[in-house]
C-alpha cells in the first residue's frame, strides 16, 4: 500500500525536509517517493543488497560506514552475550528490519527486544519483518546522518513504544541516551554505560568501545 504525500509537499526539497534533511543521494526515486511499499524495501534488500528504511512511502538508504560497522559489531556482541547469558530476549542488527507502524519500517544498527515483546514463543515463527517495537534501539551515527533525521527517527521509535535510544557518535566519541519526555544524557569516554531497569547488571566502560578506534597493528 502506498502512502499519500501531504498536499503541501510539491517539490523534492519538501520530501527531503520531511525526512529530516537527509542527503538526496540516500533517497531512492524508484519507486517514486510516496509510492514505495514494504515489499519494495524487502525486494531491494534481497536482490540488490541495499538496506533501506521505509518512511512515509519513501525508501531511504540507511547511512553506513566502515568505522560505524566496527563499533556496531563490537557493541552488539557485548549485548548479545549478556542477553543470552540471562535469557532476556533477542538482539538484532541493521539487517533486522522492523515494522514500527503499517508502512513504517526502520533498521536500527542494534536492537534489543525482551521475550515479552516477541509475539511467538519461538523465533522460527517470525516473519521477515516482524511487528516489534524493541525496548532498546541503537544508532551508530554516520557522516550522512543529520540532527533532524535522528530527531524524526527517535520520534518514530518512541511513538512505537521503544523505551530507550542510544546514539553513538564515533567522531565526538560520545554516547547519548535518549528516553521519551526526558532530557538526553551524554556520556563520554571516561563514563560507563548501564541500563539498570532494562538490562540489570550490564555495564560498559565507554573507553572499551571508543578505544577500538585507536587500535593499530602491533610490533611483528
Amino acid at each position: 500500500m502506498s502512502v499519500e504525500i501531504d498536499a503541501d509537499i510539491t517539490t523534492f526539497q519538501d520530501v527531503i525536509d520531511r525526512l529530516g534533511g537527509v542527503p538526496a543521494s540516500r533517497i531512492l526515486l524508484r519507486p517514486a517517493p510516496g509510492e514505495a511499499t514494504e515489499a519494495d524495501a524487502i525486494r531491494i534488500h534481497e536482490k540488490k543488497r541495499v538496506l533501506c528504511e521505509l518512511v512515509d512511502g519513501v525508501l531511504v538508504e540507511k547511512g553506513m560506514g566502515y568505522v560505524e560497522s566496527m563499533l556496531a559489531i563490537f557493541l552488539a556482541g557485548l549485548l548479545q552475550r549478556f542477553v543470552d547469558e540471562h535469557n532476556l530476549g533477542v538482539v538484532t542488527g541493521a539487517d533486522g528490519l522492523i515494522r514500527l507502524f503499517p508502512g513504517m519500517m526502520r533498521a536500527p544498527d542494534i536492537a534489543f527486544a525482551s521475550w515479552d515483546r516477541i509475539p511467538e514463543s519461538t523465533l522460527s515463527r517470525q516473519t521477515s519483518v516482524p511487528d516489534i517495537a524493541p525496548e532498546l534501539a541503537v544508532e551508530i551515527l554516520s557522516r550522512s546522518n543529520t540532527d533532524r533525521e535522528m530527531e524524526r527517527k527517535r520520534d518514530d521509535y518512541f511513538n512505537a513504544g521503544v523505551l530507550v535510544v542510544w546514539e553513538v557518535d564515533p567522531r565526538s566519541r560520545t554516547l547519548v541516551v535518549h528516553r521519551r519526555d526526558m532530557e538526553p544524557r551524554t556520556l563520554g569516554e571516561s563514563d560507563s554505560l548501564s541500563e539498570p531497569e532494562l538490562l540489570p547488571g550490564f555495564e560498559l566502560p565507554l573507553q572499551e568501545l571508543f578505544g577500538k578506534l585507536d587500535r593499530k597493528r602491533g610490533p611483528a
